[in-house]
Parts: C-alpha cells; sequence; structure tokens
C-alpha cells in the first residue's frame, strides 16, 4: 500500500472520528476530549457571553440559574456581577459539572456557588427561586424547548427573566454554511421569528430580541410578569 493512500486513509478515519465525536463533544462531554471541547467553549462562548449579559441588569443581590453551565465560564462571570448573591447551575454532563465546579472552585468554596448535574426538564428547585435564568449556547439540544422553558418559567420569581444567548440562528451570519453542521449535532436552528414564538409558547412576556448580524449573534430576554 503506497504511501498516499495510507495518508488518505488516516484523513478519511479522523474526518469520520471527528463527525461521530461531534454530537457527543457539544451536547453531553464526555472523557479527555470532553474536558478539551469544554475549555475551548469557556474561551469561545466568552465574547457572546458578554454581548448577550449586557441586554439584562444583574442586581448584586440576584440568585440566578445558569442551565447548561458547561465549562462555568458564564456562572464566573454571573456570580462578580450579583456580588452579594448567589449563582446556580446545572448541566446534563457529568464531565461538564466536573470541570465547572473546578472553574468555579473558590465560589464554591465561598458558599456563592452550587453546581448540580440535572436537566432542564426537571430543575430540582422550588418555584420562584431566581431572579434570572441563563442559558447559553444550549437551547439548540433541549428535549422539548416549550415545556423545558415552562420549568424554566415556574422557577422564576415573578418579574424574573430568562435570558438566551446564542452565536448562531437560522438566517444569521453564516447560516447556509452552518445548517448541515447543525443537523449533523442534531440541534435545532431557529430564525429570530421562531424564537419568538417559542418564548411566546411556553408563556413568557415582554419577549425582546437582539441579533448582532455581522457575527450571526441572538440574545432573546422574556420576562414572568408579575400577577
Amino acid at each position: 500500500m503506497t504511501a498516499p493512500i495510507i495518508k488518505d486513509i488516516v484523513s478519511a478515519a479522523l474526518v469520520v472520528g471527528a463527525v461521530l465525536l461531534l454530537p457527543t463533544l457539544v451536547r453531553k462531554p464526555v472523557g479527555w476530549p470532553g474536558r478539551a471541547s469544554l475549555w475551548l467553549m469557556n474561551l469561545r462562548h466568552s465574547s457572546v457571553t458578554d454581548w448577550g449579559l449586557s441586554h439584562v441588569s444583574i442586581e448584586r443581590q440576584f440568585t440566578i440559574l445558569d442551565v447548561g453551565c458547561g465549562g462555568g465560564r458564564t456562572i464566573d462571570k454571573l456570580v462578580t456581577l450579583a456580588s452579594a448573591g448567589k449563582v446556580y447551575g446545572i448541566d446534563v454532563s457529568e464531565q461538564s459539572v466536573a470541570v465547572s465546579r473546578a472553574t468555579n472552585a473558590k465560589w464554591i468554596a465561598a458558599g456563592r456557588v452550587d453546581i448540580r448535574q440535572a436537566a432542564v426538564s426537571q430543575l430540582p428547585f422550588p418555584d420562584a427561586t431566581f431572579d434570572l435564568v441563563t442559558a447559553v449556547e444550549t437551547h439548540y439540544y433541549w428535549p422539548d424547548p416549550v415545556a423545558d422553558m415552562r420549568e424554566i418559567l415556574r422557577v422564576l420569581k415573578p418579574n424574573g427573566r430568562l435570558l438566551l444567548i446564542a452565536e448562531t440562528y437560522r438566517s444569521g451570519g453564516g447560516g447556509a454554511l452552518l445548517a448541515p453542521v447543525m443537523k449533523m449535532i442534531r440541534a435545532r436552528f431557529l430564525t429570530v421569528e421562531e424564537h419568538r414564538r417559542l418564548f411566546a409558547d411556553a408563556g413568557f412576556q415582554e419577549i425582546a430580541i437582539d441579533v448582532e448580524r455581522s457575527n450571526g449573534w441572538i440574545c432573546c430576554v422574556g420576562r414572568l410578569r408579575a400577577s
């Protein structure tokens, strides 16, 4: 077997391996590839997270939940902003929970952060617990987005808000190129109006959506209005 043929076989194997691993790395990271993926997420998602967080006012005493906390960088940002409050994080991935806890070890030791393995479909918190719930680059994978957002409504305080941040949406920058990738990783790829309808169908009010077209980012905010 010649060297070029061997090279082609190895290259094809690497591509197939990457395709097979990608859904696991982004949906539920495991093992050392998962740790590497979470480290990259902490770096890659920092700018879009900062942009998204600028759309809400976070008071010092807020109690906040980060859904799909991944590597924990968002939690670190939130606990700094809510300097007299507390931040909780959940993730379905055991690997994500471990990395997120390591990222926020000093805050956990200070009693300012609590990170648990749990799913958005069944949040392990009482009704009306949080002033703010954040979700960064995670709603693509939720089992039942409308039902899951209603579960988030349950744990929000009156006038509490859900802040959803994502670095891509259908018709956003690079949408045509991203569509096959989103399909490959079994991720929902929603338009701006589909995001708005998702919030409305779940029962949120005062829905506000902003896009950063040059980067293809989207930020959605919905409020649980006090009765």
